[in-house]
């Protein structure tokens, strides 16, 4: 029976004018008549594929209904999302009204001769309709004239995304179907059931999403020429962290407690000490790069992987020049020891063979020029100012010498060996600090 249903119907579409089909017969070019299915008689009489059903009336009410195949790649340089999805829509059209109560599914090339819905996918930039084996394209009547046209598509569509969060983040996408010539008042789009109208994207697996929610919408779009319907599905990818931090937050982690152990190391032990600080430098500085060049197009953005690999970077860096300060330090503070240590020792040799009227003499001597140099340049703080002698601009230089000095002995490290002692616990303790506000940040704000 549906053999000799979809024979007819086919036969109706394509016959020449001269040939009509007779209420329940076929006149064939013999004269003979068939006995034809009831119902399925002058289906095409009349019938104008370019003018949609209820032309000059009221809109065609379009219902909508999608099955998200999958969703092969997500972009962020390129900032768009491959799917595959099948969209199904459903109308009525009065003139396609027959007699029953069953529904047909034709041959899909069929659908040349019939007048479907020019939807579109906006913010599309690429699209094709399957076509293996056969066009993957779907025609169903029903007696009642409503008619299913299912189509298989692939689509990239582009998707806006705000990476200052990466990769962190979660990212909010939408596919769109809009009218592109019919608007509100020839056509009317609607959702079939609502949200249940989607299906197929709570079971989707990615890489690196996972698929939050999922809402559907409808709208109007706004322009020049009119206002058209739009459906929106709207949903909400959240990336998956944990790759990231066996990837890149733990490496760079490890690289900044690599550089503490200097702090363990004397600071006579130069070489090593050099080589952990300038070996974790560039190693930083490698997995810096590298996780900037995955993400080459967008390197715009200020991302919070970046800021957390700037943080490690910085604390490494710190760490070597930790080192440089003391040792700094500790070179300038045994280069002030050894004259004096010179001239003790000149003064031990000399011991026997003078007398102990030159000793007094050059102790008196030394002790004047010292007090002598102490009181100019190392106690300079302790000068009076207030001098009525001095002159106004001599006061301001006075004043300012004090200030100098008082400030470069508040910076002066007394004893190097500490600089060592405090970094042990205050590299960790604010690196710790950091941590602690760096993901309260980006994981609730």
């Amino acid at each position: 029976m549906f053999c000799r249903c979809f024979c007819f119907f086919s036969l109706c579409l394509f016959l020449p004018t001269q040939r009509r089909c007779a209420l329940g017969h076929v006149s064939d070019l013999h004269g003979r008549d068939t006995t034809s299915l009831p119902g399925f008689e002058n289906l095409t009489m009349g019938y104008n594929k370019y003018l949609r059903p209820y032309f000059g009336g009221e809109p065609v009410q379009i219902a909508m209904s999608l099955d998200i195949a999958s969703i092969s790649s997500i972009s962020e340089s390129d900032m768009d999302y491959t799917a595959t999805i099948y969209l199904r829509q459903r109308w009525t059209d009065p003139r396609l009204v027959f007699h029953g109560n069953k529904s047909f599914t034709l041959d899909a090339r069929l659908v040349e001769l019939l007048w479907v819905p020019d939807t579109y996918i906006v913010e599309s930039k690429r699209s094709f309709l399957h076509d293996v084996t056969v066009g993957n394209r779907l025609i169903r009547l029903f007696s009642n004239g409503t008619i299913l046209y299912a189509l298989r598509i692939t689509t990239t569509v582009a998707c806006n995304m705000d990476l200052s969060k990466y990769p962190m983040d979660t990212q909010t996408c939408r596919l769109q179907l809009e009218s592109w010539g019919y608007d509100e008042n020839d056509v009317i789009f609607t959702w079939l059931r609502g949200n249940d109208s989607v299906h197929g994207i709570e079971k989707l697996r990615l890489s690196q999403y996972t698929v939050e929610r999922y809402y559907t919408l409808v709208s109007m779009s706004q322009q020049e020429t009119g206002s058209y319907p739009r459906l929106i599905l709207q949903f909400e990818l959240r990336r998956n962290v944990l790759y990231f931090i066996l990837e890149t937050y733990v490496p760079s982690t490890l690289l900044v407690m690599l550089s503490w152990v200097s702090f363990w190391i004397t600071l006579d032990s130069v070489p090593a000490r050099t080589c952990i600080g300038v070996t974790t430098v560039l190693s930083m500085t490698t997995l810096m790069i590298g996780s900037r060049s995955s993400l080459s197009k967008t390197n715009c953005f200020i991302k919070a992987i970046d800021v957390y690999l700037g943080i490690c970077f910085s604390f490494i860096f710190g760490a070597l020049v930790e080192y440089a300060v003391a040792h700094y330090s500790s070179s300038q503070k045994r280069a002030a020891k050894a004259p004096q240590e010179g001239r003790a020792s000149e003064l031990s040799k000399e011991k026997d063979e003078v007398n102990i009227t030159n000793i007094l003499n050059s102790s008196i001597t030394s002790y004047k020029r010292k007090i002598s140099f102490t009181s100019i340049e190392i106690s300079s703080d302790n000068v009076n100012c207030s001098d009525l002698t001095m002159k106004t601009h001599e006061k301001i230089k006075c004043v300012l010498r004090n200030k100098m000095h008082r400030i470069i002995s508040y910076f002066t490290i007394q004893n190097p060996s500490n600089v060592d002692h405090y970094s042990k616990l205050l590299f960790p303790l604010f690196f710790m600090l950091v941590n602690v506000f760096y993901w309260a940040y980006y994981l609730y704000f």
